[in-house]
């Protein structure tokens, strides 16, 4: 009898909640800190220098849209003395956000951060997105910007840090091989879902349409002798009008 070829079992791709879920457990594909984001500390920094202290005053609330394990709500609590509330689509990081920030005025609900947020008009002085709304589609990322200046207080900030496309050769490699329905969008080719880079240009006129932009701060050394390193970021931050 005739022996049978050898096939190598593929591995099945996890796609959404799944994946994140098994990567909080185990880690297999991304670096998952618990370390706060030295961008966002950054940002701690720039805003006393507006002389704008009321935004991370004790008692504020932070608002974050893809919280992960809440190590950037936990910085600002400890060291600001906010409160704060996190979204996040894995089961996995927010029952390790709630173990983490025990004693600590922070809340965390499993949910997508699709559709709208159940936090009241005005109620926010910060609201952070910090690469979790490119998974979403334009649509949804319309909503969610709407919904972010909603629930901000007036003079309220958006700290929003996402994947850049200008220069970036990882991402015209991705849009060429694996493009997806939307325009500037391709699948993730480790979670198989679509995933949207803006360029410069496309941000500030997205988010112009509703904030005053303050900063903008680009990543480099993305491109070595002509070949790719790490992917490109933007880093912005935005106010709502105190007239609005």
């Amino acid at each position: 009898m005739a022996k049978r070829p050898f096939i190598r079992k593929q591995k099945r791709k996890q796609h959404g909640a799944t994946f994140w879920d098994n990567e909080y457990k185990n880690a297999n594909h991304l670096k998952l800190s618990t370390d706060h984001s030295e961008d966002l500390e950054k940002f701690t920094r720039f805003i006393p220098r507006q002389e704008r202290e009321d935004v991370l005053a004790p008692g504020e609330s932070a608002l974050d849209v893809g919280c992960g394990n809440g190590r950037n709500l936990i910085f600002l609590a400890r060291q600001f003395g906010m409160q704060g509330v996190g979204y996040d689509i894995s089961t996995a990081a927010v029952a390790q956000a709630k173990v983490a920030s025990t004693g600590l005025p922070l809340q965390y609900e499993a949910r997508s951060i699709a559709g709208p947020i159940t936090v009241p008009d005005n109620s926010q002085s910060l609201v952070l997105d910090m690469m979790s709304s490119h998974f979403l589609s334009s649509a949804e990322r319309t909503v969610l910007r709407d919904e972010i200046f909603r629930v901000l207080k007036p003079g309220g900030f958006l700290f929003m840090k996402t994947f850049l496309a200008d220069g970036d050769l990882h991402t015209r490699r991705l849009l060429k091989d694996a493009p997806a329905e939307e325009e500037n969008t391709y699948i993730h080719p480790v979670i198989g879902v679509p995933e949207y880079v803006y360029t410069e240009e496309a941000l500030t006129e997205f988010l112009g349409e509703k904030f005053i932009i303050h900063k903008i701060y680009r990543s480099h050394k993305h491109v070595l002798k002509g070949r790719a390193r790490k992917r490109r970021t933007v880093s912005i931050y935005a106010e709502k009008d105190w007239h609005s």
